[in-house]
């Protein structure tokens, strides 16, 4: 039987045993569903490590093009009451007076199935229009190489939860300085992202970040979230898929897999890189 809760947000406990038969208690990441309804109508659902709901809501649908500042938005919370059974995943976004959310693109950015953790960009059906609306970021920004090389340590500094249960990710974006402008951890790799850009957006600083850090592999979906949020480097502690690659060359984001011990692995745009 499922233990209580552990108070540690995102995190619970659950019975186990060792292999000598010892039983203890283990801490485990939280995975829920989470509904994303667009003035009442259902755009996506996700399985998310509960918290930063908002941000992971509104960088989610800032990366399908739907909502495209914050200006835009009018309010985003919970559905149902506190206590009630569910309460807390699924959350409505409203748009702000007089703006036009464009939800033609919700049709577009339905997963059609239950979105997991791993799921990555499987089941969209208008890959084309997605593609074309992936903006082509310039090549005159540079960063620092020593700024990546340094991308374990400094994720290493916000997994306070992989800490505890060795299962959720992180994203961090940082400036061109080595700042840390946001940082979240989640079960899903692409909801650490959604809830960094999401920060982003809701704090007036998209456009101020250089460098978008996952502690997984890089894929299709998250070259595409990094380039509509205009981060112009991707950097990732394991590796880069194919397709990752492909949009990375195509919308002019430099893309960097493998970074551990001090080295990592260039496949787009390594001139923006400077020693």
């Amino acid at each position: 039987m499922p233990l209580a809760s552990h108070p540690i947000k995102g995190v619970a406990s659950r019975r186990a045993q060792r292999r000598d038969g010892t039983p203890f208690e283990d801490l485990i990441a939280v995975e829920e569903p989470l509904e994303i309804r667009v003035a009442s109508e259902p755009v996506s659902i996700t399985m998310r490590t509960p918290g930063e709901d908002a941000k992971l809501a509104v960088g989610f649908l800032f990366a399908e093009g739907i909502v495209r500042s914050v200006a835009d938005l009018g309010s985003v919370a919970h559905c149902g009451r506190v206590g009630d059974e569910g309460y807390g995943n699924v959350i409505e976004v409203s748009p702000a007076a007089g703006a036009n959310l464009p939800l033609e693109r919700a049709e577009a950015a339905r997963r059609g199935t239950l979105t997991t953790s791993a799921c990555g960009v499987c089941g969209r059906r208008q890959i084309d229009d997605l593609l074309a609306r992936i903006p082509t970021l310039p090549l005159e920004a540079t960063v620092s190489a020593q700024l990546l090389a340094r991308g374990p340590e400094r994720l290493t500094e916000r997994q306070q939860n992989f800490a505890r249960t060795g299962g959720v990710h992180a994203a961090l974006v940082l400036g061109a300085d080595g700042a840390l402008l946001a940082g979240h951890e989640d079960v899903g790799r692409h909801n650490a992202v959604d809830k960094v850009v999401g920060d982003l957006l809701l704090s007036n600083r998209l456009g101020l970040g250089a460098v978008l850090l996952v502690s997984g592999r890089s894929s299709f979906e998250i070259v595409q979230k990094a380039a509509m949020a205009r981060l112009p480097v991707v950097a990732s502690v394991s590796a880069a898929s194919t397709l990752a690659i492909d949009l990375a060359q195509r919308a002019g984001i430099t893309l960097v897999a493998f970074v551990r011990g001090g080295g990592f692995n260039v496949y787009t745009h390594p001139a923006r890189l400077i020693a």
